[in-house]
C-alpha cells in the first residue's frame, strides 16, 4: 500500500474526508464516499488521501487496498465538534494537500482550497424529521460551507436550488449526479434469496434507513389499500433502523393491519440487497425529500419498476421512466403500485434500465476531478 504521507509528484493531492463510512448507518452518502475514493484512486487524475477520525487500524469499510487512509488523533465525536466550533485541527497530511474535500457535513478547516459535497438540505425543509442536535449541527455546517467553500458539489438540480435559497451563490455550485452500480444477479441468486427469507409470493420492495422522512406510514397504508383491492403481493422492507419512532410506528401499523405479509428484513449484505431488487415486482420509494435517491436507480438497474415522489430529486433523475406521485397521497401511491406491478410493468422495467444506464460512477469521478482542477486554476 502507498504510504499515506508520500504524495505523488505528478498529480494534485486531495485530502478526502471519508468519515461517513464509519457512521452507524452510512446510507447512500457512504456509497458515494466509497465509490468516489476508490474511483479517484483508480483513475489516477488526482492523488486521494482519505482522512478519518481515530479508529481501528485495518478497518477500511470497502476502501480499496491501494487507497491510502490517514487518521486524526481525535475520535469521531471530538473531531467533529472541534472542526465545528474551533476550526481545528487541520486534516492529516494538510501540508502536502492541494485540495481539501469534505464529502459530507464533517467539514475540516481549509488548509487548502475547500470543496464541500452537499447531499441535501432536508433539515431546512423538514426540521421535525431530524433530532435537535443533528439539525443544529447541519445548520452550522451549512454556514461553514457558505463562508469557506471554494466550490460546492451537489447531486441534483433540486439540491442546487436549495443551496442557492440558503445563500450559496449558484456560481459556486456544480451538479454532479451519483452513479449506480449494477451488481449481476442470476435467477439462482434470486431464488436462493427468496427461499432463505420465505418469500413465496410476488412482493413490493422498499429500501432505506428507517427514519421519519422516508414516509413509510404512507407506503404501509397504500399497501393495505392495494391488498384490499385484491392484489396478492407481499411488502418487503430492507434497511437498518435510523432515529426516531419510525421502527415502532412500522411495527404498530403492521400489527394493526393484522397481517404477516409485511416482511422487515433489516440490514442485509450487498449480495442480498441486489437480489432483493432483482426479485421485486416493483420498488416504492415515497420519501418526502432526498438529495438524490440512489435506491430508485439501483432498482431500475435490475429492471424493477419504480414508484416514487413527485416534485423531488427522484422525479428529476427518473423522469418518465418511473411513476411519480404525491408521496402523501395514499390512494395515488396505491394506484401507481397497481400499474407498476400490473399493466405498465414491462414498459417501466425497460424504461428504468435505459434510464439507470445514464448514471455511472466513472462519470461522477471524472466530473469531480474536474472540480478539483477548477479550484486549483
Amino acid at each position: 500500500m502507498p504510504r499515506a504521507d508520500v504524495p505523488r509528484a505528478d498529480v494534485p493531492r486531495v485530502a478526502l474526508v471519508v468519515e461517513q463510512l464509519w457512521q452507524p448507518v452510512p446510507g447512500g452518502s457512504g456509497t458515494y464516499v466509497r465509490e468516489l475514493a476508490n474511483g479517484l484512486a483508480a483513475a489516477g487524475a488526482v492523488d486521494p488521501l482519505c482522512v478519518r477520525a481515530r479508529g481501528a487500524v485495518g478497518d477500511r469499510r470497502g476502501l480499496a487496498p491501494g487507497v491510502p487512509v490517514s487518521m486524526s488523533r481525535l475520535p469521531r465525536r471530538a473531531l467533529y465538534e472541534s472542526w465545528r466550533r474551533l476550526r481545528a485541527p487541520r486534516v492529516p497530511g494538510w501540508r502536502t494537500s492541494d485540495v481539501v474535500h469534505a464529502t459530507t457535513w464533517a467539514i475540516p478547516p481549509a488548509s487548502a482550497p475547500l470543496v464541500v459535497t452537499v447531499h441535501d438540505l432536508a433539515f431546512l425543509r423538514e426540521p421535525e424529521h431530524f433530532t435537535k442536535h443533528g439539525a443544529a449541527y447541519f445548520r452550522d455546517a451549512l454556514a461553514l460551507t457558505r463562508d469557506e467553500a471554494a466550490l460546492v458539489i451537489v447531486p441534483s438540480e433540486a439540491t442546487a436550488e436549495d443551496c442557492t435559497a440558503a445563500g450559496i451563490e449558484r456560481s459556486r455550485v456544480r451538479v454532479i449526479p451519483h452513479g449506480v452500480t449494477s451488481v449481476p444477479v442470476s435467477a439462482e441468486d434470486v431464488a436462493d434469496f427468496r427461499r432463505r427469507h420465505e418469500l413465496d409470493r410476488p412482493y413490493v420492495l422498499w429500501v432505506g434507513t428507517l427514519e421519519p422522512r422516508k414516509n413509510l406510514p404512507a407506503l404501509l397504508h397504500a399497501y393495505a389499500e392495494l391488498r384490499s383491492a385484491g392484489a396478492d403481493l407481499d411488502l418487503v422492507l430492507v434497511g437498518p433502523t435510523g432515529w426516531g419512532s419510525t421502527a415502532d410506528d412500522v411495527r404498530k401499523a403492521v400489527d394493526a393491519m393484522g397481517t404477516d405479509r409485511v416482511r422487515q428484513l433489516g440490514r442485509v449484505d450487498q449480495a442480498d440487497l441486489h437480489a432483493a431488487y432483482a426479485g421485486a415486482q416493483a420498488f416504492c420509494f415515497p420519501s418526502v425529500w432526498e438529495g438524490f435517491g440512489l435506491p430508485v436507480l439501483e432498482a431500475q438497474a435490475h429492471g424493477t419498476p419504480v414508484v416514487t415522489s413527485r416534485g423531488t430529486s427522484m422525479e428529476e433523475i427518473c423522469g418518465t421512466s418511473a411513476l411519480a406521485v404525491d408521496p402523501e397521497d395514499v390512494h395515488a401511491l396505491a394506484e401507481a403500485l397497481s400499474l407498476a406491478t400490473g399493466a405498465r410493468h414491462e414498459e417501466l422495467s425497460a424504461a428504468g434500465r435505459d434510464n439507470s444506464a445514464r448514471f455511472t460512477w466513472e462519470s461522477a469521478v471524472a466530473a469531480t476531478a474536474g472540480v478539483y482542477q477548477e479550484v486549483l486554476s
